[in-house]
């Protein structure tokens, strides 16, 4: 009988694994604690941020254990770019789904034993028939991708996930591995009981992407704005609009103000068009798609530099997880968002109109969302501390840190507006209030005799501008509160700043937004544009992914591009050392690069 093998002996084996498939000399983040409990046998819930390298937890121990790693995922288009970049690393690996046609061949190799890896969707998964074809070969590992779809409290609730349990139960030699990226403390839980992991079992990294840029500006001409962007940032981008209609009116708008190709993605077009478009995309190394958040969960390409919003998202969860689209290869990546003051008032008239049940906790995420908008500090320590993280009060790399707003002490405005919302009642919206102090008598304010309270017309020209960002900025902080009926009530620290205790200081945002000499889109300074010898790995890269039917980023990243510019490697071996260079590409690529880089 054979002796197991020692935990160190199988990570040793595992770094050595790493490098000959992968081309890193180490992991990253908790990948290393992933991989070394999937390779223990035990089950493990992993929470990694997106880019932090998800994929390798289980595609690196698939092609060390004896078996096959069966891979629960949730949509096709995803399944396939996966499919596709561990093919190019050598990892045997095959798909079931209704898009693949050569299902008898996928089988037999699953039962021969021949495969690392087999994708299958969560519908399928739970059909008979395929725990029938388990039972035929051997099963190493279980992986749930996008594990929040298996809870009701998760963001992309899918019923067919709550029937992995029982399939896994069947085969209880084999591991589960629960991966996702955005899942908070209940959802965790109930992810760890819906797919039977133990409680110890779960493994959290930390949410912070530091190679995104965080900036917030205020919309002014939205479509100038985006075009101004695109011309800062060469590289693919995403911009979400709010509406089907906006989407395909900025697509149109940008690609004749840029010049670039710029698709729509709504989930109103054709389902041909939208697989066009995302295949498009995912391809190109400069595209930008305008799309709805119908555009997002499926897309694994890695090289996105911006992602834009055209106005607020829904919740500071679904900024997190549509920023983190951009920058998933590491390198410097810009989240910028464009809002209006219409933009809350909006999104507070749809709170309204929800079950009164689920309104308080829409009213608690949008003005978490408001916080983040109007904040003069740190937007990373922000985003970072609404997770249950304890950041630096400064990043060093979003808006606010790397150019601080200008500040204004409206400690005395915020007197007279608090002072207004008491006497006039706290019932009344913001608009109501705004007419009062700023000695507006329309009907609505003499039928209740507000033009002859003390506070009517108490706020004057100059000031009345900064009423709007003020309002925002005290709901932001719980110093106002919005009523059941949406109007606005005291709350927090009113009672000390009416007191004349607590000083009020609100951002001048505006101001900032007009200053000259922009500073430089992250992205921009990623890649040496310009360089002879990395324009030329560029278009041999381009070359060989068109040849191979496959999105440029599959044969390399632009990182390994970088080093090999700089390294200028005259052999195979000194090739095969530079990082995301593993022993398939080396073989199948490495001749033809080095020839590209003997001619310069």
């Amino acid at each position: 009988m054979d002796s197991p093998i020692s935990p160190a002996t199988q990570m040793d084996e595992a770094r050595a694994a790493l490098r000959r498939i992968f081309g890193f000399d180490s992991f990253r983040g908790v990948q290393e604690q992933v991989v070394a409990r999937v390779l223990g046998g035990q089950s493990t819930l992993a929470v990694m941020p997106t880019g932090a390298g998800k994929s390798l937890t289980y595609q690196l121990p698939a092609a060390l254990l004896d078996g096959t790693c069966v891979v629960i995922s949730p949509l096709i288009a995803l399944m396939h770019d996966q499919l596709r970049s561990a093919r190019a690393n050598g990892i045997a690996a095959a798909a079931l789904t209704s898009a693949d046609a050569d299902w008898r061949e996928t089988a037999d190799a699953f039962c021969n034993g021949a495969l690392d890896l087999l994708y299958v969707a969560p519908e399928r998964a739970s059909q008979p028939g395929f725990r029938d074809l388990l039972n035929r070969g051997r099963v190493a590992l279980f992986a749930v991708d996008e594990a929040h779809c298996v809870s009701e409290w998760g963001h992309d609730f899918r019923p067919d996930y709550r029937l992995l349990r029982p399939l896994m139960d069947g085969f209880p030699g084999a591991a589960r591995l629960a991966l996702t990226a955005t899942a908070d403390a209940h959802t965790r839980a109930d992810i760890l009981e819906q797919l039977g992991i133990p409680a110890e079992g779960m493994v959290v990294a930390g949410f912070d992407r530091p190679n995104i840029r965080y900036a917030i500006r205020h919309r002014q001409s939205v479509p100038a704005q985006l075009a101004q962007l695109m011309e800062e940032e060469p590289g693919p981008g995403i911009i979400y609009a709010p509406t089907r209609r906006k989407v395909e009116e900025l697509a149109a708008q940008l690609e004749r103000a840029t010049g670039r190709e710029v698709r729509p993605y709504h989930a109103g077009l054709p389902a041909e068009e939208r697989a066009e478009n995302q295949a498009a995309f995912v391809a190109s190394e400069d595209m930008v798609m305008v799309a709805t958040i119908a555009f997002g969960m499926g897309i694994d390409k890695p090289d996105v530099r911006f992602v834009a919003h055209a106005g607020i998202p829904k919740s500071i969860e679904a900024y997190y997880q549509e920023t983190g689209r951009a920058g998933r290869d590491g390198d410097p990546a810009l989240a910028v968002m464009f809002w209006g003051a219409g933009d809350f008032v909006a999104a507070r008239q749809r709170v309204a109109e929800v079950e009164e049940a689920r309104q308080q906790g829409e009213r608690k995420r949008l003005d978490a969302l408001a916080a983040l908008v109007e904040t003069p500090q740190c937007r990373r320590a922000l985003l970072l501390r609404h997770f249950g993280e304890e950041p630096p009060q400064s990043c060093g790399n979003c808006d606010n840190c790397l150019d601080p707003p200008a500040m204004i002490d409206a400690t005395e405005l915020a007197r007279k507006l608090l002072s207004a919302v008491y006497r006039t009642g706290q019932s009344f919206g913001f608009g109501h209030v705004q007419k009062v102090l700023t000695g507006v008598s329309d009907e609505r304010v003499t039928a209740r005799g507000h033009d002859r309270l003390s506070v009517f017309g108490i706020v004057g020209a100059d000031e009345a501008p900064l009423l709007q960002p003020l309002v925002r900025t005290l709901q932001a902080r719980g110093t106002l509160v919005a009523t059941e009926h949406g109007g606005l009530a005291l709350g927090g620290d009113a009672r000390a700043i009416l007191k004349g205790e607590m000083p009020v200081a609100i951002a001048r945002t505006a101001e900032r937004a007009a200053r000259k000499g922009r500073r430089a889109s992250p992205g921009a300074a990623a890649n040496p544009v310009g360089n002879p010898l990395f324009e030329a790995l560029r278009a041999l890269r381009r070359e060989l992914a068109q040849e191979a039917g496959v999105p440029p980023f599959v044969i390399f990243h632009d990182a390994t591009l970088r080093e090999i510019a700089l390294a200028r490697p005259s052999t195979l071996t000194e090739l095969g050392a530079l990082p995301g260079i593993g022993a398939r590409k080396l073989e199948a690529y490495g001749r033809q690069f080095l020839a590209v880089i003997r001619a310069y």
